[in-house]
C-alpha cells in the first residue's frame, strides 16, 4: 500500500480505541503493505484478540471504507493518450480524490457494470483503427456482452490525426456506444489533434472540476493534510518536459550506393545513469525544422522572419517560431481551414466537405504548409500564422540497441526522408534533423517506455521478430539484450526491404548472431529482387506451419513497422498461417491471436 493510500483508509475510519502513540506507530507499518500483507495482519491481529481470555468484541459499528472514485482508462499507441491520463490521474491524487489509472488492456471488463464515474482516454490508429492495448476493450464495449450502464457517468477524449479520414473515430465510437448502453455523459467528448494540450488540457480541467464535485459531495469526509500525493507535480529531468542533452557519436548510412533510400544508423551518448530504458522503449527526440523550408516560407509570404511574436512566455522571432515552434512539414485540417478562409478558396473549401474527405486526405499526406501557401495564395499576419500553425511535437524512434551491449548510449535506425515536390526538396522534419546532424553535435532527448513491447520475463521462452525496413531497429536491440543475459530460448528473426545488395540493413550483425547461436532463424523478402514482389507476409505464409508450431511451444510474436499497410497485412498473414496450420476456421484463428495478445505473446510497434 502506497504512503497516499494508507493515509486515505485511515482517514476514512471512525475514531479508534487506540492511544495516540499506538496510532502513530501503527501508519508506519501500513505503510509498504500490499493487499495480501494487509488481510494477512488483520487476521492475526483478530486471532490475537480471539486468545485474550476476557476480552470482548469492541461495540464498534461497522466500517464501510468504500470510496466513490474516479476510474480512469487508457488506450495508447505512442504514448499520448497515456501522458493524459497519467497527468489526470495525478491530478485528482493530488486533490485527495479516490482515483485508479488502467492501461485498457488491464481493465477488468466484470467491472465494467459496477463503475459510477469513467473517463476514457484513447487514441486512433491508422484508417479508425483502436491502439492495440485498448482492442479488446473496444470490441468488449461494441459486443453483445456489454452490460447496460445506468449507473455511469462517463467522459470520453479521443486523440488522432487529422491528416487522415478517420480522425478520433474510436473516441467518437466509444462516447456514442456508452450512451447507447445507458450511461450518462458526464462531459462532452474532447477530439484532440496533434497539438494535444490545446484540447486536452481544458478538457482536463473541466473533467477535474465535475470529478472533484462529485466524488467529494459522495466520500466521506477526509482531513486534506492527511493526503499525501503519489506523483510529483515539478518535470523530472529526462523527461518529455525536461530533455536530457544527447552528444551524438556517429551518424552512418547503412543503405549501399545503389539504394533509393538513405537509411542512418545513430549513436548518441547519454548522461552517465541519468536515461534508463530498455528495449522496446523509443527515444523521443526534439527537433528543428528545416531552415530551407522556413526561410520559402517567410519569402512566399513576403513576411519579416525577425518580427517578435509573444505568446504565453514565449518572446520570440518569427523565424524561432517557424523552426523551433511550430510544424511546418505536416499539414492539418484546422490550417487548411484557415487557410482556405483567408485565401476565399472555393475549391479548398470544397476539400473540408464532408465529400472532400478522402481528396482532402491525399492533399495532406502529399503537400506540406509550403505547397498549400504556394498554391491558394493569401495574406497571413506572422502573428496569425503563429496562431493557426500547430505546436511542433518531438519526434520518437524506436531504440536499436541494448544499455547492457552498448552502455550509456542508446542507437537509433532512422530513414532520411528527402524528396523532391514540383523541382524543390521536401524533408522529413525529424529525420532531416538527425541526418544533418555531425559528429560531436548535441540533441535533446527523452526516452518514451513502452510497456506493451518488452522481451518475455522467461528467457527460455522463444521470440519470433517481424520487422522490415527500419522496423528493424527493436530487434537489434532485443538480440543484444537476450545475448548479454544469457537467455536460452530461440530467436527468428523476419526482414525485409527492396534490394539484397544495398538494404540489408545490419547484415554483418545478423549473420555473426546466427554464427554465435544468438540468432537461430533468419528469414528475408527482397521485394525487387525477383519480377514478383515478396514482401514478409510471403514469408509467413511459406513458413506457416513452423510459426504455428513456435507459437504452440509458446513463443512471443513482435511486429515493428508501418501501420497502414505492412501491419495489416502481416496480421492476415498471421491468421491465415493459424487457421491452416492449426485447423482453425477464421473466426478461431482471430480469438487464437486475440488470446495471445491478452497474454502478453503478440505485441505491435507499428507508426
Amino acid at each position: 500500500m502506497s504512503p497516499a493510500s494508507s493515509a486515505i483508509a485511515l482517514a476514512d475510519l471512525p475514531p479508534a480505541p487506540l492511544p495516540a502513540e499506538a496510532q502513530a506507530a501503527l501508519a508506519p507499518l501500513l505503510d509498504g503493505l500490499d493487499a495480501g500483507g494487509l488481510w494477512w495482519l488483520s487476521g492475526y491481529a483478530a486471532g490475537l484478540a480471539r486468545g485474550r481470555a476476557g476480552s470482548a468484541a469492541p461495540a464498534v459499528a461497522p466500517v464501510a471504507v468504500a470510496r466513490e472514485r474516479l476510474t480512469v482508462v487508457y488506450g495508447s499507441q505512442t504514448g499520448n493518450a497515456r501522458r493524459v491520463a497519467e497527468a489526470l490521474a495525478a491530478r485528482c491524487e493530488a486533490d485527495g480524490l479516490a482515483v485508479r489509472l488502467l492501461r485498457a488492456d488491464a481493465y477488468p471488463v466484470r467491472e465494467l457494470k459496477d463503475e459510477r464515474f469513467l473517463a476514457v482516454v484513447i487514441s486512433t490508429q491508422g484508417d479508425g483503427d483502436p491502439p492495440d492495448d485498448a482492442r479488446a476493450l473496444v470490441e468488449f464495449i461494441d459486443g453483445k456482452r456489454a452490460p447496460q450502464l445506468p449507473q455511469l457517468r462517463f467522459a470520453v477524449l479521443g486523440l488522432g490525426d487529422s491528416s487522415y479520414p478517420q480522425f478520433c473515430a474510436i473516441g467518437q465510437r466509444l462516447d456514442a456506444r456508452l450512451e447507447a448502453l445507458g450511461a450518462q455523459r458526464w462531459l462532452a467528448r474532447g477530439d484532440a489533434d496533434l497539438d494535444i494540450d490545446t484540447v486536452a488540457g481544458p478538457w482536463s480541467e473541466r473533467l477535474f472540476a465535475e470529478a472533484k464535485t462529485a466524488l467529494e459531495a459522495k466520500s466521506p469526509a477526509t482531513p486534506r493534510a492527511s493526503v499525501t500525493p503519489l506523483r510529483p507535480h515539478a518535470p523530472v529531468a529526462g523527461t518529455r518536459e525536461r530533455p536530457h542533452a544527447a552528444e551524438v557519436l556517429a551518424n552512418v548510412r547503412i543503405t549501399g550506393r545503389g539504394s533509393d533510400r538513405d537509411i542512418r544508423h545513430l549513436e548518441l551518448a547519454l548522461p552517465e545513469g541519468g536515461l534508463g530504458y530498455e528495449p522496446g522503449d523509443a527515444l523521443g527526440v526534439w527537433i528543428e525544422n528545416p531552415p530551407a523550408l522556413v526561410d520559402a516560407i517567410v519569402d512566399t509570404l513576403g513576411l519579416d522572419p525577425e518580427t517578435t511574436i509573444v505568446r504565453g512566455d514565449d518572446a520570440l522571432p518569427l523565424r524561432a517560431w517557424l523552426s523551433r515552434k511550430r510544424e511546418i512539414t505536416r499539414l492539418s485540417r484546422p490550417f487548411v481551414a484557415a487557410h482556405a478562409a483567408l485565401a476565399g478558396d472555393a475549391a479548398l473549401e470544397g476539400l473540408l466537405a464532408p465529400e472532400g474527405r478522402e481528396a482532402l486526405a491525399a492533399r495532406m499526406a502529399r503537400d506540406q504548409t509550403l505547397d498549400l501557401l504556394r498554391a491558394h495564395p493569401a495574406a497571413w499576419t506572422a502573428e496569425a500564422l503563429v496562431d493557426a500553425l500547430r505546436p511542433l511535437q518531438p519526434r520518437l524512434y524506436s531504440i536499436a540497441s541494448s544499455r547492457k551491449a552498448v552502455g550509456d548510449e542508446a542507437h537509433l535506425t532512422v530513414a532520411h526522408v528527402e524528396y523532391a515536390h514540383d523541382g524543390d526538396l521536401r524533408w522529413g522534419a525529424g529525420s532531416h534533423f538527425l541526418a544533418d546532424r555531425e559528429d560531436g553535435a548535441t540533441v535533446s532527448v527523452f526516452v518514451e517506455r513502452n510497456e506493451r513491447f518488452r522481451l518475455p520475463a522467461d528467457a527460455s521462452r522463444d521470440v519470433i521478430m517481424i520487422g522490415p525496413g527500419t522496423g528493424v531497429a527493436p530487434f537489434r536491440g532485443f538480440v543484444q539484450e537476450r545475448e548479454a543475459t544469457g537467455a536460452t530460448g530461440r530467436q527468428w528473426l523476419l526482414f525485409g526491404n527492396p534490394h539484397a545488395r544495398s538494404d540489408f540493413l545490419y547484415q554483418i550483425e545478423w549473420q555473426d548472431a546466427l554464427r554465435r547461436g544468438h540468432l537461430h532463424r533468419l528469414d528475408l523478402a527482397f521485394s525487387r529482387d525477383q519480377a514478383q514482389k515478396v514482401y514478409v507476409q510471403h514469408r509467413l505464409r511459406e513458413h506457416g506451419r513452423d510459426l504455428f508450431a513456435w507459437l504452440e511451444d509458446g513463443a512471443h510474436l513482435y511486429v515493428c513497422g508501418d501501420a497502414t499497410r505492412m501491419a495489416k497485412d502481416v496480421h492476415a498473414a498471421l491468421l491465415d498461417a493459424i487457421a491452416t496450420h492449426g485447423g482453425k476456421s477464421a473466426e478461431d484463428a482471430a480469438d487464437y491471436l486475440n488470446a495471445l495478445q491478452a497474454q502478453g505473446r503478440y505485441a505491435r510497434d507499428v507508426y
